[in-house]
């Protein structure tokens, strides 16, 4: 298939490289270029810092990538505290607010990212449709704009704090061989998570800023207590929601906090769980083996994540003109077909269409039912001829989240509540 990917484009880079060193084109930069190559550190997670992905961009974009990949809490910290160790962070908006308050990472400018008119309005203004719902906490739209005066807010500016690009829903998988498949929206539950049915088989993530929020809509779907904000939780929510957290442990109703994809996978793989805090990839990959794991659309909405590609505050000069390119080309089509194959969405998703047939652009992003067999990133099969996406399609997923990931002022508190109730 015909790349959209503009080839000059590809040749950015190498043209500012030959103009700043004076070379003409009869001088020695093929020399210069066969003995070194421009290149990125990309510090993140698994969920985007794959090995596919990595050899595809150095192929198109003639660089060096060096992917550094962690779980969600490791990667904040280091971020957070060594923005010389990284050119990029990739990770998720509900670190957006710790990065900018801990100057690590620097303003984007918004001329410099190729195809920012296609970046349709779920991270510009929080709705893809009028009727969607925004949901609670850190809706990206509300931390993408760097205003003058160092703020992050909702208004236009001519810098923005991420680059929108990755995105997606998170709820909870379940094996279908275990528990009855339910109906999306109707039966599905968040609730399910406290089952006492299901007791010393299930799994959370283990993520204060994520988790917590599992933990959150679980508890007040059970009944069990209620949120004035459930994206702003007050001290006094916390510590009802931690009694009952430490009750449930004790009782022994959970059996593991995984911390990163792949343990997740190997937790339901492996018997450990039967129900669990999932990530659509962890879902493809089990059904990739064969293993009949539902990611559920819970009635009550889902909890919502956006990923964010970031400048560290230490990324200057020709490695900050690659950055640039890189981030280009995550926008320009093949990366979010690839990704479409894991469950996620792109930013612009017009421009991934025609890297995507027409039986994977109808299931992944219309809900429609798959007329053929759909392979994974991973080559293997993980729709079934016949399926039909949980939840349905981008827009109806992506307008029913309830709550984003949010770091909300009761953060220090929480966090040390949550490690209270790992360790415990």
């Amino acid at each position: 298939m015909q790349r959209n990917f503009d080839k000059t484009r590809r040749q950015h880079i190498k043209s500012i490289l030959t103009a700043s060193l004076g070379l003409s084109l009869a001088s020695a930069a093929p020399y210069v270029w066969s003995k070194k190559k421009l290149s990125l550190r990309i510090l993140g997670t698994h969920v985007t810092l794959q090995e596919a992905i990595r050899q595809q961009a150095m192929q198109d974009l003639g660089i060096e990538l060096e992917f550094e990949a962690k779980g969600s809490a490791a990667v904040l910290q280091k971020a957070s505290t060594q923005p010389s160790s990284f050119d990029l962070y990739e990770q998720w908006s509900d670190s957006i607010n710790l990065l900018w308050a801990a100057k690590a990472i620097q303003p984007i400018d918004i001329k410099r990212i190729q195809y920012w008119d296609e970046i349709n309005g779920l991270t510009k203004n929080g709705r893809l449709t009028p009727q969607s719902k925004i949901g609670a906490g850190d809706a990206p739209y509300k931390l993408l704009y760097a205003q003058k005066n160092g703020a992050l807010s909702q208004t236009d500016s001519s810098q923005i704090s991420f680059l929108p690009y990755v995105h997606n829903v998170d709820s909870f998988g379940y094996n279908t061989e275990q528990i009855p498949k339910g109906v999306p929206y109707v039966t599905e539950s968040w609730g399910w998570l406290f089952d006492k049915k299901y007791r010393g088989k299930v799994g959370i993530v283990n993520t204060p800023t994520i988790g917590l929020f599992d933990m959150a809509l679980a508890a007040q779907a059970s009944g069990l207590m209620r949120f004035a904000d459930i994206g702003s939780m007050t001290k006094t929510e916390l510590d009802q929601l931690f009694d009952i957290l430490l009750a449930l442990k004790f009782d022994g109703h959970f059996n593991g906090f995984w911390n990163s994809v792949p343990e997740s996978v190997e937790f339901m793989a492996n018997g450990r769980v039967i129900i669990e805090s999932m990530f659509s990839p962890a879902v493809s990959a089990l059904n990739g083996r064969n293993i009949p794991v539902v990611f559920a659309a819970p009635k009550e909405g889902y909890r919502g994540w956006h990923g964010v590609m970031c400048l560290s505050a230490a990324t200057q000069g020709l490695t900050k003109d690659t950055a640039y390119e890189y981030m280009n080309w995550w926008l320009s089509g093949w990366p979010g077909a690839f990704i479409a194959r894991q469950g996620y969405y792109i930013s612009n998703p017009q421009r991934s269409k025609p890297y995507l047939t027409e039986t994977e652009w109808n299931y992944w992003y219309m809900g429609q039912a798959a007329n053929a067999e759909l392979q994974g990133p991973d080559g293997k099969i993980s729709v079934h001829r016949g399926d039909t996406r949980t939840g349905g399609s981008y827009l109806k997923r992506m307008s029913n989240v309830v709550v984003w990931n949010t770091v909300m002022p009761t953060y220090e508190y929480s966090l040390q509540k949550w490690y209270e109730f790992i360790s415990a």
